[in-house]
């Protein structure tokens, strides 16, 4: 497996303009996201203290943001990331679409509003999941409940369907879909508690209880205290220092995720600070290992 010099999560502000600098000082750069960049960028009205790009519409700032970095040869992989663990002398990224490995990570996921519900971080791994794809093979002759957050999520249903007895595919969207056969779609939802009862997961709604064999959320971002094992918050946010270090020796955050402001310039600082960092701490590692 290759394994990659800097790994970037995140297209917004910090993430491009880290994988950017990663790429001036001729590092690898695995950048995962999505590739229309971020919506709170694309969707503002218009920008007016950004240096250099006065009065610019928010989609016109994401085009230019996305066309440095492609510009420059910097591809985006297109994936949701569901987990980092670092393995000591690198980090392991387990994705929707397969996994990754990398000497160091940046993350610049951006700021997520959702919380857990009670019992899913006390039950996170055993009866609750955040890709259905990735432990499918475990669902063969059992049921399984989907919280989905997208149509995106759909074909991960069918997917899991395939080998699951029964899917209940509960969507917390408007749901215009055709999933049919044994997957059984339920609207209009809303998800309360989860806990475990006699080794089956229980999921109590507003409207009804569901009883299966695991549960799945497949929401578009992840607590980031849920996606790196022993990453130290500030409450919401990732706690850093004023070089985008983590607690965890290779690993550097930037962007809303490390707090206010919530600013775009802000980001993009944060974001070159981070790769530049990066940088330092693999030319340390490196001397560690001649």
């Amino acid at each position: 497996m290759e394994r990659y010099d800097i790994a970037v999560i995140g297209t917004g502000p910090a993430g491009l303009e880290a994988a950017i600098t990663a790429k001036v000082r001729n590092k690898s750069v695995l950048l995962i996201g999505g590739k229309g960049s971020s919506d709170k960028v694309s969707k503002a009205h218009t920008i007016q203290n950004y240096l250099g790009l006065p009065d610019v519409a928010g989609a016109d700032m994401a085009k230019a943001f996305l066309d440095h970095a492609t510009g420059m040869g910097i591809e985006i992989t297109e994936d949701k990331v569901n987990a980092v663990y670092s393995m000591g002398q690198y980090f392991a990224i387990q994705c929707h679409n397969g996994d990754y490995e990398a000497s160091s990570v940046i993350i610049a996921a951006g700021m997520t509003t959702m919380k857990p519900f009670p019992g899913e971080m006390e039950n996170l791994g055993r009866g609750v999941s955040y890709c259905a794809t990735c432990d499918a093979a475990l669902y063969k002759g059992k049921t399984a409940i989907i919280l989905a957050y997208s149509e995106e999520d759909e074909p991960e249903a069918e997917f899991l369907a395939e080998r699951a007895d029964t899917v209940y595919y509960l969507p917390q969207y408007e749901y215009n879909g055709n999933l049919s056969g044994n997957i059984k779609v339920t609207c209009d939802v809303k998800p309360g508690t989860i806990e475990m009862k006699d080794g089956a997961a229980v999921l109590t709604t507003d409207g009804d209880i569901f009883s299966a064999d695991g549960i799945f959320i497949l929401r578009q971002q992840i607590a980031p205290s849920q996606l790196v094992p022993g990453l130290k918050m500030d409450g919401n946010h990732v706690e850093v220092d004023r070089q985008m270090n983590t607690n965890i020796k290779g690993l550097f955050a930037c962007g809303d995720i490390t707090g206010t402001p919530y600013q775009y310039i802000k980001a993009a600082g944060e974001g070159n600070v981070a790769a530049l960092s990066a940088v330092s701490y693999l030319n340390e590692l490196k001397k560690a290992q001649n």
